[in-house]
């Protein structure tokens, strides 16, 4: 049987790092994000260039593969 809850404290870990988060976006143990100050958001541009510069190395190295058209 399921003993009942007492009181406000978290029932699983999960629970208790997110009540005891300051902001749990911001979690340190995050891998590769860039922690920015509030309001100050990567433009979308940015990620439209990387996209199309990506793509274009992409076909420009795949012409270099033999037996194409």
């Amino acid at each position: 049987m399921n003993a009942p809850a007492t009181g406000p404290s978290p029932r699983t870990g999960a629970e208790a790092v997110v009540a005891n988060a300051v902001d749990p976006a911001r979690r340190p143990d995050v891998l590769l994000r860039k922690r920015r100050e509030d309001g100050h958001e990567v433009s979308a541009w940015w990620l439209i260039g990387a996209f199309v510069f990506v793509s274009g190395a992409v076909i420009a190295l795949l012409s270099f593969v033999p037996g194409g058209a």
